[in-house]
């Protein structure tokens, strides 16, 4: 939009928000803004512009006014593959929005959508409108009835197949599996059409699922030419004017044993009784400018993808492993955050500037806990020269730690699997990952520099991306009461108040992880917005990405605003405008990136794991039951970081029923019972790599 359309908009939306009375007409809204004939073309092509975006609707009679007040909401449908499904509001706040199997117009997973609430009470609704289409191409089989073809779609909430036309079969034979792209979409009238553009070849190893997903995922894993180009282009030269000069200042990065690309490099001092902590970070808009062509597929990508052994980066490798990143001795452009503590951890001053640094050691996690936590005396020999900042990181860690615990952040201690792969690239162990002080010394670390960041912007007023978290839904608490209750929890705290109080109360016992992740699945997704509500997980009231922008988007997209903020902090009406039509878009495609990449990693994982529990068929291991359901139990493997699912139709010993009251399982005729972290006896009765399940049967509980 221009500048003028900018205003016509401001307009409109304040005109039906606040004098209309009831949806107005094209002739209303012209008399209204007192708009002449010259202007309403420029009116028309708002008003579709708005309508089209999902903050305006327009009735059947043509008449138009804000989805609010006509008691609809706009935001992103998730599907189910019983038909039904929910979609999530754009708006804060709002609750998700049941939506029944006949009242989904043919939407699909991930589009975005105009839905009506038709019930307040069991937030129950229709779709009325699809705004944007999520999906565009589906992996399935090929099958045939009669003289009908149809691709019956792999993704199991994908409720219905797609309608193959004799020319768009190409040489695809009926068995095959193939990638079809969607020619039309479904309708109350029919099914969707599409044309097969690539047949997939059979799936004999690991490597040919995590290609299939990543063709179901549609993930991009080539660059343009045009990028590729540019990024070889680059040069290695650093201009230094304009920059604070950090290189003489001891710096080190912590990753993980396999990282490639270093984001983020710290160091640390004293200054009287107090710190001085330098964040620093890869000052990848030096490389990458606004709309450029690197810029651009970027933008596309959103994120970096990371698989088992594998990553499909966001950018160029010339870039994400050499260029932007902090490897040691090299001198690289950064962008550094300089934050001073008092003796308490609290943040007295900070400071942000354009920098050059020369990283001195590129450290892991795992050295870092060899040295500080297990006083490995090979190791601190080794390092010597650091061990006076890694005792001074650990020391403020713990500080700024207790201080966000403290303030109402959420303490979540959820292990994270993570696959080892042999020199086939196929998994020879699901493990628990490790987290350590390391990791904690990092994070504390990078919250600290992102709050820094968000605070400063918000402060400016300038139109920026914040990360946020809206507080969960109460009515979601209130539905795991009585799974707090079989666990003798005290439940009587109302509201939010419920997540710290069972979190403290089940901090160091057995059921500690299986109550983190069921507090976890009553949480909202934290997403990319430009209103700032505040990150509810963090207890944080202002919170952005900064420190990643190697990998993800918005964190570059903040560095650029951060830049702009330091250059006298004053942005032209133009340049604001500007930013204030890009940036929701860029915040909604983020989020929308990163749910795809957060789906298509737990797609591979799933498919690892069964893959790695193949050649398992009838071996008896231990487990805890994780998730009840009235069709069976979820069971996490003790001797593997493995899930399985116990059916109830495999449970021939009685009827069971799902006890909802109580949240077990129960027997009809017997007293036998299966409840949360009952620990169980199965057996591996099937691996279905095509559905990535693991199917048990039931040897014995062990009480």
């Amino acid at each position: 939009m221009t500048p003028n359309d900018l205003k016509i908009k401001e307009a409109v939306l304040r005109h039906l928000g606040t004098k209309a009375s009831r949806p107005a007409s094209l002739k209303e809204i012209a008399g209204a803004l007192r708009t002449g004939k010259k202007g309403l073309r420029r009116l028309r092509r708002v008003l579709r512009s708005l309508t089209d975006s999902g903050e305006i609707y327009m009735t059947r009679t043509r008449r138009y006014g804000l989805v609010e007040q006509m008691n609809l909401v706009t935001g992103l449908f998730e599907a189910h593959r019983d038909g039904y499904g929910f979609v999530i509001p754009d708006k804060s706040g709002e609750k998700d929005i049941f939506i029944p199997p006949r009242r989904t117009m043919g939407a699909m997973s991930g589009d975005r959508v105009v839905a009506r609430v038709e019930s307040r009470l069991r937030m129950e609704g229709s779709i009325i409108r699809i705004l944007e289409r999520g999906q565009k191409k589906i992996i399935g089989e090929l099958c045939r009835e009669k003289d009908i073809y149809y691709v019956k779609p792999r993704a199991k909430n994908i409720p219905f197949s797609i309608l193959i036309g004799p020319g768009d079969r190409g040489r695809a034979k009926t068995g095959d599996k193939v990638v079809v792209e969607i020619t039309s979409y479904p309708t109350a009238a029919g099914p969707p059409g599409g044309r097969i553009l690539k047949v997939l070849g059979e799936v004999t190893e690991p490597r040919d699922e995590v290609n299939m997903i990543i063709e179901e995922y549609s993930l991009p894993r080539r660059f343009p030419a045009a990028v590729l180009s540019g990024a070889r282009g680059m040069r290695r030269r650093i201009q230094t004017r304009n920059r604070v000069d950090c290189r003489d200042i001891l710096t080190v990065t912590i990753d993980g044993e396999s990282a490639k690309d270093f984001d983020d490099a710290i160091s640390i001092r004293r200054a009287g009784a107090g710190f001085v902590l330098y964040v620093h970070i890869a000052d990848v808009g030096y490389y990458v400018p606004w709309d450029s062509a690197l810029d651009i597929e970027a933008r596309r990508r959103g994120t970096s993808v990371y698989f088992p052994g594998s990553v499909i980066p966001m950018l160029p490798e010339k870039l994400s492993n050499d260029l932007c990143s902090l490897v040691p001795g090299q001198d690289r452009p950064t962008f550094t955050v300089e934050m001073h503590f008092d003796g308490r951890g609290r943040i007295t001053d900070r400071r942000f500037y354009p920098s050059i640094i020369h990283s001195n050691e590129r450290m892991t996690y795992t050295s870092v806990r060899k040295i500080l936590v297990d006083n490995d005396s090979d190791e601190r020999e080794k390092y010597g020269y650091l061990l006076e900042s890694l005792e001074i990181m650990e020391e403020l860690c713990d500080l700024l730690r207790n201080r966000r615990i403290r303030r109402g952040s959420l303490d979540f201690d959820l292990p994270e699997p993570e696959v080892l792969l042999d020199i086939q690239g196929r998994p020879e162990a699901v493990i628990r990952a490790e987290r350590n002080l390391a990791h904690m010394i990092i994070e504390e670390f990078m919250i600290a520099a992102n709050e820094a960041v968000a605070s400063h912007l918000e402060g400016t007023g300038m139109p920026s991306i914040y990360r946020v978290h809206e507080k969960p839904d109460t009515a979601k608490l209130d539905e795991l009461r009585p799974v707090f209750s079989s666990f003798g929890l005290n439940v009587k705290k109302a509201g939010i108040r419920v997540f710290h109080s069972i979190l403290k109360q089940v901090k160091g016992t057995p059921h500690e992880s299986l109550m983190n992740i069921l507090l976890l699945r009553s949480l909202k997704q934290a997403r990319y917005s430009t209103e700032n509500i505040g990150h509810f997980g963090l207890a944080s009231k202002c919170y952005t990405h900064f420190t990643s922008p190697i990998r993800r988007y918005p964190d570059l997209v903040v560095h650029r605003i951060l830049r702009d903020s330091l250059n006298g902090g004053k942005l032209s009406a133009r340049k604001i405008a500007h930013l204030e039509k890009l940036l929701p878009g860029i915040a909604s495609h983020s989020s929308k990136t990163e749910r795809t990449a957060d789906e298509a990693e737990r797609e591979i994982l799933n498919a690892m794991r069964v893959w790695f529990m193949k050649d398992r068929t009838g071996g008896e291991y231990d487990g805890i039951v994780t998730r009840i359901t009235s069709s069976g139990l979820k069971i996490q493997l003790k001797d593997f970081f493995v899930e399985g699912f116990l059916h109830v139709s495999s449970m021939a010993d009685d009827y069971y029923r799902f006890d909802e009251k109580n949240y077990r399982l129960a027997g009809r005729r017997g007293k036998k019972t299966f409840t949360l972290g009952q620990e169980v006896r199965v057996r591996i009765d099937r691996v279905d790599i095509e559905e990535r399940e693991i199917v048990l049967g039931l040897v014995r509980d062990r009480r």
